[in-house]
């Protein structure tokens, strides 16, 4: 793929993403959430950070946002009641997988 092609591509989907009734992410908000779904948990304030090289401010503002949106969800560490947990939810999977099928959509595989 030629780089203009990856941008087109990035425009579809991100334009497509703006006229749907999906919560309109930003980009570190796409981050989290993605970094959340795709990769083993557990996920914490701390783990994110450092994953995406922020403070951690700066995932709580994200969480925040996601959390009242229903994508995300937060509990207290039973094991260290230091930590945050950053859990999925039912609606956040459900988001993914319509963005997914948007991606695939933009790609031409429709899958």
């Amino acid at each position: 793929m030629k780089p203009m092609d990856g941008l087109a591509l990035w425009r579809d989907v991100t334009l497509g993403a703006v006229k749907s009734t999906d919560p309109d992410l930003t980009q570190r908000q796409m981050a989290v959430l993605l970094t959340v779904y795709l990769t083993p948990p557990p996920h914490t304030v701390r783990g994110l950070a450092a994953i995406l090289g922020v403070g951690k401010p700066v995932i709580t503002r994200a969480l925040d946002t996601m959390s009242a949106a229903g994508l995300l969800k937060r509990r207290r560490d039973e094991a260290d009641k230091r930590n945050v947990l950053v859990q999925r939810t039912v609606k956040g999977s459900v988001f993914l997988n319509d963005f997914g099928e948007r991606v695939a959509a933009a790609l031409g595989t429709g899958e």
